[in-house]
């Protein structure tokens, strides 16, 4: 523990969020339960670990876990967040446990089938062409912000049948929405932030949602205002709820996906070569990327009874992370951890999660993410990098993405 005492402060830093990998090394072969006063709750580094806290779900809560993050406040400050508070302490699908998760799951399930999401793929692939039309000649873009962001925010926003035009609003309210996440004692500033999105998301989706009750259509949002086959249908709050963690959720793990997924096979040119020769390995390729570089670097849980964990007590009460980027690259689970490996069995990874909370949007970011690679490889098979040096994103402690990304073609 004394070797790790200088190591708490450096998890806020710059330079954890450019490199996480040495740190979460560290705590995992030296203390694999660790106890942050920065962060505010429990790291989470080894694999197995993790996994219990997914599959646990009656010590691992959900509930009330992002409301959490105001509790740490004077009675004063923390009355002006009382529309964050309501909000995440409303049940919607990534803010419940059994039976009301199982419930709510149910509710929302089929649109995300792979199945339905494969009826998609001639949408996403009209949408890739489009957007590689846009930046073909110039021989040049950033593949962030005329790819990777794009190319999932107008996905989501036609599944939930929102105009085109206005899919750039989500990716600002999620931006807003998602800067808090990531430790349990975020700044006023965060805290403010996402306040300021959650409500203009709720007004935005409560008139989306009347409009859908009065005229439905064949869109997301109309089938979950439905009643479900047996009768029952969300309640109004639950309806809101899901419908931010879809939105928000919809469109970031694919621009995470896509960009850590490009950088990493064009940072050793050998590994686009080997795609362009087998774009049969393109499938796998994906899996090692979301092993590699995982879009969530962690999630949270809140403790709903105590429990011991690595020889830890972990009380009631407290919050656990799950470092999924440090649980991804344990060596106990996936040999040479540190290596991307382009024939590597990745199907174990927990970057999409695990048990009854995996990823409902899992098939459809994968989808998104083989049509948007198999594009590049097709239309710019001589695809580099202008820059070799990865420009990651700090503003979001719990997400894993580029800012941007230059290429040539």
């Amino acid at each position: 523990m004394t070797a790790l005492a200088d190591l708490d402060q450096s998890l806020l830093s710059a330079e954890f969020a450019r490199d996480p990998y040495p740190t979460l090394r560290r705590l995992r072969e030296g203390d694999p339960v660790y106890w942050s006063d920065a962060l505010g709750g429990w790291l989470l580094t080894r694999y197995d670990d993790v996994l219990v806290t997914f599959k646990d779900v009656a010590h691992f809560s959900n509930e009330g876990r992002l409301a959490k993050a105001v509790e740490y406040l004077p009675d004063d400050v923390r009355a002006r967040f009382t529309a964050f508070e309501d909000h995440y302490r409303t049940k919607g699908l990534l803010h419940s446990d059994p039976p009301d998760h199982t419930r709510l799951r149910r509710l929302v399930r089929d649109p995300f089938s792979p199945r339905a999401v494969e009826q998609l793929r001639p949408r996403i692939q009209a949408i890739v062409d489009d957007l590689l039309d846009r930046v073909q000649a110039a021989g040049t873009m950033d593949a962030i912000h005329d790819l990777a962001v794009p190319l999932p925010a107008t996905i989501i926003a036609e599944i939930f049948g929102v105009p085109q035009e206005e899919s750039p609003l989500f990716i600002g309210w999620s931006d807003d929405v998602l800067a808090f996440q990531g430790q349990n004692r975020p700044n006023v500033e965060w805290l403010a932030r996402a306040q300021r999105a959650i409500v203009e998301l709720r007004a935005y989706l409560g008139a989306l949602i009347q409009q859908r009750r009065e005229e439905p259509s064949d869109d997301l949002l109309s089938s979950l205002v439905a009643p479900g086959p047996d009768g029952d249908r969300l309640s109004q709050d639950e309806l809101i709820n899901t419908s931010v963690t879809l939105l928000v959720a919809g469109h970031e793990t694919t621009r995470s996906l896509i960009g850590n997924g490009l950088y990493l096979l064009l940072a050793d040119p050998s590994r686009w070569q080997r795609l362009r020769e087998e774009p049969g390995l393109l499938k796998t390729a994906i899996e090692e990327t979301l092993r590699f570089e995982s879009p969530i670097a962690r999630q949270p849980r809140r403790m709903q009874e105590p429990t011991v964990l690595g020889g830890k007590d972990i009380r009631r009460g407290e919050m656990v992370f799950q470092m999924l980027n440090a649980a991804n690259r344990d060596p106990e689970r996936f040999p040479h951890p540190e290596e991307l490996d382009l024939d590597r069995s990745a199907d174990r990874h927990i970057a999409f999660g695990n048990g009854i909370h995996f990823c409902l949007g899992a098939s459809l970011a994968r989808l998104e993410g083989q049509v948007a690679f198999a594009s590049l490889l097709e239309r710019m098979p001589d695809i580099r990098l202008l820059d070799r040096i990865p420009d990651w994103a700090l503003d979001k402690q719990n997400s894993r993405l580029l800012s941007s990304l230059p290429v040539s073609f």
